[in-house]
């Protein structure tokens, strides 16, 4: 049963129609780019939609606000989904969305903290993410500042050894002001995970190294909702494991690898757009 005192049903449809607007803005601007990743870009959009609209402790105004929430993007590559909600979020201009990747552009490739407002740490060289979450939240701790940290990783991102040195670091310092959080898509650039190389049974290793650990469907958000107040109140590091759909919302794209890093075609743009808007809240 979801408790309701911290969200209401009103707040669930405003963000899910939220998510709708993050979703079209993705494929928009990878279509105009002709470069990006949507994959891992749309697996995550209900979460990110979540973060920045309901539960960041954040400020537009003041993008370096000493005691705001951290948000670390640690699959740098999906970006997108983490533009789309700084512009709907008030960061910048969403007009800005179309120079995605343009030389001189605020919105590289993979996130730049010195180019792009909002945007706490620089990323996308995999598995350094959670090692930058523990730091900041080593620092919170330390100065006494009550700010959480929250870091997003892929999946296939824990096959990098460094996400469990700093796994074992948060443990050992019992940041309670860090939650990790696992996109399970299933998919990364050369397929299933799990034939690549299986980072299976991510519960029970989370668990080993000394983290609290919530499971959820990653595209409810109820769901999402509930377990991002819940870890909030863990005594102890915690880490959501989000069950995803590789490119969610678009069928020709779910569960498959090619759109880990490709941009649609006209005809797929159109299609993209119409099936985003009829999937959407009604």
């Amino acid at each position: 049963m979801v408790n309701h005192y911290y969200f209401t049903e009103r707040d669930v449809y405003r963000l899910e129609k939220q998510a709708i607007q993050i979703r079209e803005d993705i494929i928009s601007m990878i279509y105009k780019a002709k470069a990006g990743h949507p994959g891992g870009s749309l697996s995550a959009v209900e979460m990110v939609t979540a973060l920045y609209f309901h539960v960041l402790n954040i400020d537009p105004c003041h993008p370096d606000w000493a005691d705001r929430d951290r948000f670390v993007l640690s699959k740098g590559h999906a970006c997108p989904v983490m533009y789309a909600a700084l512009a709907r979020r008030g960061y910048f201009k969403p007009t800005y969305l179309d120079t995605l990747r343009e030389y001189h552009s605020i919105l590289q490739g993979h996130p730049d903290m010195n180019k792009t407002p909002g945007v706490d740490m620089s990323t996308g060289s995999l598995g350094n993410g959670l090692s930058v979450g523990v730091g900041m939240a080593m620092s919170g701790k330390l100065h006494k500042q009550d700010y959480m940290t929250y870091v997003l990783l892929g999946d296939g991102e824990t096959q990098e050894g460094l996400v469990w040195e700093a796994a074992m670091a948060a443990a050992h310092h019992n940041l309670k002001n860090l939650v990790a959080i696992v996109d399970c898509n299933g998919v990364q650039i050369n397929g299933w995970t799990n034939d690549v190389m299986t980072v299976e049974p991510l519960a029970d290793k989370w668990r080993a190294f000394g983290w609290r650990v919530i499971e959820i469907n990653g595209h409810d958000m109820k769901e999402i909702l509930t377990a991002l107040h819940t870890a909030k109140t863990m005594c102890h590091p915690t880490v959501i494991l989000m069950r995803t759909v590789k490119g969610k919302g678009i069928s020709f794209m779910e569960d498959d690898s090619k759109w880990h890093g490709a941009a649609p075609n006209d005809d797929e743009m159109i299609k993209s757009i119409c099936e985003i808007k009829k999937g959407g809240v009604v």
